[in-house]
């Protein structure tokens, strides 16, 4: 018999190779890979899964090797505020969703819980699909009658002191309040959500950033009753881009400066958006009263405004049911904003409105490429303590 060639050898090594490592990624993947229904869970929105996803994520973050969570078809009911604790033993656990994760319709099923759903302290967490239904809609009805008690709610989605975390097509129904809130966090990329919300619904902001550093929201669709995405103290790097809103209160930065000794707003920029019969199109606003915050280096550009109520606002005098702040001057210091290629109808007469603090006028504002229609006539824009320049044609003409 003829001895082997070497390169029948070599092929030989190689097929050998393939199904060595083959084995070992179907059993490595295997040993990973966690399935709610194996923990008890039932698809049915009837039974409560808490525990059973509470143990899948238990036997994730211990895993050793990168692990997955797998929530299948089906309605699944979390019955309670539930955190998704870190510090765990691998930096890489993915959850597939595929079917809906439900709450209770009893609208005090989160008690004194800021979220219904947390992940804290988390490194290196991506989530994949599926649908987060809140049924925030008994707690609206609730709030609707003013001689009712109601709690305030609880935030759909939190990630708080996490980092190295992407969120991709997830849906998100009827929060009580904010569908996603980003506190803490560093390194958050999310793309492709989609967060509804009745247009008259009480603080049910899209997704709210605060004292995070480098997030990227790419392609989100929103529709809810408060700021489709909000902008808190203490955000860093903040890219959004091609972002679609309404109904909704616009994209906001702020409200700032509420303390005194509070963190500020940097380097945020807004780069392809557009707004449907929104209250606001930009907006940046700060409570009427002493601080030591600011937001600078912010960049809006290419907005479509469809109807809307205030395209370009800059509001410095925010004081709700006149308290705690009237008749006091802001602290936030809000300088080089941007705003480049937005065109489009507003809904009132004053399309573009700088109100800037008497004590820290605004600096340094640019306006380029604006051109803004109301009821097919030029629209107005009014200037208190603000100075900046423009670029090409603007309309309304700048007030600076």
């Amino acid at each position: 018999m003829p001895k082997p060639t070497r390169k029948a050898d070599f092929s030989l090594l190689v097929l050998y190779l393939i199904f060595t490592c083959s084995l070992f990624i179907s059993t490595s993947s295997k040993s990973t890979s966690y399935n709610v229904l194996d923990f008890g869970a039932k698809p049915d929105g009837r039974t409560d899964c808490t525990n059973a996803f509470l143990s899948a994520w238990k036997s994730a973050c211990g895993s050793a090797k990168p692990a997955g969570i797998h929530v299948p078809q089906g309605r699944f009911l979390i019955g309670r505020a539930v955190t998704f604790r870190g510090q765990c033993a691998n930096h890489a656990i993915s959850m597939t969703i595929r079917g809906t994760i439900v709450a209770p319709s009893q609208y005090t099923f989160a008690g004194n819980a800021l979220h219904w759903l947390t992940f804290d302290q988390v490194t290196g967490l991506s989530i994949h699909g599926g649908v987060l239904d809140a049924q925030g809609s008994f707690l609206w009805n609730c709030k609707f009658k003013a001689t009712t008690n109601c709690p305030i709610g609880a935030a759909t989605l939190g990630f708080t002191n996490s980092e190295h975390i992407s969120v991709t097509g997830l849906t998100s129904l009827n929060s009580q309040l904010f569908h996603i809130l980003i506190n803490g966090c560093h390194n958050v990329k999310m793309h492709g959500v989609k967060l509804m919300a009745d247009g008259n619904s009480p603080n049910t902001d899209g997704i709210h950033v605060q004292f995070s550093t480098d997030v990227t929201i790419l392609k989100p669709r929103i529709r809810t009753g408060d700021d489709c995405i909000s902008v808190g103290p203490g955000t860093i790097n903040l890219w959004i881009e091609d972002v679609a809103c309404g109904p909704g209160h616009g994209i906001s930065i702020g409200s700032l400066g509420w303390n005194l000794n509070e963190a500020g707003v940097k380097n945020v920029t807004v780069i392809k958006a557009t707004f449907s019969k929104t209250q606001n199109g930009f907006r940046i606003k700060s409570w009427g009263r002493p601080s030591r915050g600011f937001a600078q280096g912010v960049h809006f550009e290419n907005a479509t405004m469809t109807d809307v109520q205030n395209p370009i606002l800059i509001d410095q005098n925010y004081c709700p049911f006149r308290n705690g702040c009237p008749n006091q001057a802001s602290g936030v210091k809000i300088s080089d904003v941007s705003y480049k290629d937005i065109h489009g109808t507003s809904a009132t007469q004053i399309a573009i409105k700088f109100d800037c603090s008497s004590q820290q006028p605004c600096e340094r504002i640019t306006l380029e490429d604006v051109k803004l229609t109301y009821k097919n006539h030029t629209p107005q824009a009014l200037c208190n303590h603000a100075g900046g320049s423009t670029f090409g044609i603007v309309q309304p003409q700048s007030c600076f």
